[in-house]
């Protein structure tokens, strides 16, 4: 009886190991039958079979296409049979994908979060205009924000402008406008307040509000 025992380490590899070492079998079988005929039946058979075995695929776009690009991948792209999609190369299936490029962020502003740049960016691209104007003062607002969730109660609308300008490359010059922010207390309203410092801060600006 010891001598019959199969183990795991003597098996042949698994090469997707969610469907297991029966339908692995199955696989082979399909590659070593003489007619394409009897490949093609067999290999529907083996769709069908997976299909069931990964019922959360039935909702990805594409998904019998994925089940026969798998096939061929256990198959390790040696079986010969008809699929109704082009038939992928092993190196085009098995590449790697090109890396995602990371955010990046100036390390001084994380608390700006890492779409700001983005933002910026994109209102550099626009002709100025009152749309420009809106969107600019959008993030600025949404700068302030950020700056007062996690720096402090108060902050001068002259250290978000200076930061803006500092992002957009200098093409961005708020304080050269006559437009102020909108007040601290407006945008942290519903925000529990701790300390005194939460009251509106009186401007200097001379300025109205945008």
């Amino acid at each position: 009886m010891t001598n019959e025992l199969e183990y795991n380490t003597e098996r042949e590899h698994l090469i997707i190991p969610e469907y297991g070492r029966h339908l692995q079998k199955m696989v082979n079988y399909a590659k070593d039958l003489p007619t394409k005929e009897e490949r093609n039946k067999v290999a529907k058979a083996i769709i069908s079979v997976m299909g069931n075995l990964q019922p959360h695929l039935r909702d990805v776009p594409d998904f019998q296409h994925k089940l026969w690009d798998q096939l061929y991948i256990i198959s390790n792209f040696e079986l010969d049979a008809d699929s109704p999609y082009e038939i992928p190369s092993k190196e085009e299936l098995m590449s790697r994908p090109e890396p995602l490029k990371y955010p990046q962020n100036h390390p001084k502003y994380r608390f700006y979060g890492n779409n700001i740049k983005t933002m910026i960016d994109v209102a550099n691209t626009w002709e100025d205009g009152d749309m420009k104007d809106a969107l600019i003062y959008t993030i600025a607002n949404h700068m302030k924000k950020c700056f007062l969730n996690w720096n402090k109660d108060t902050v001068e609308d002259d250290v978000i402008f200076g930061h803006l300008k500092e992002l957009s490359g200098g093409k961005i010059r708020l304080s050269e406008s006559d437009e102020d922010l909108t007040d601290a207390s407006s945008l942290m309203r519903g925000k529990k307040k701790h300390s005194k410092g939460h009251h509106k801060k009186k401007s200097n600006r001379g300025r109205k509000r945008y």
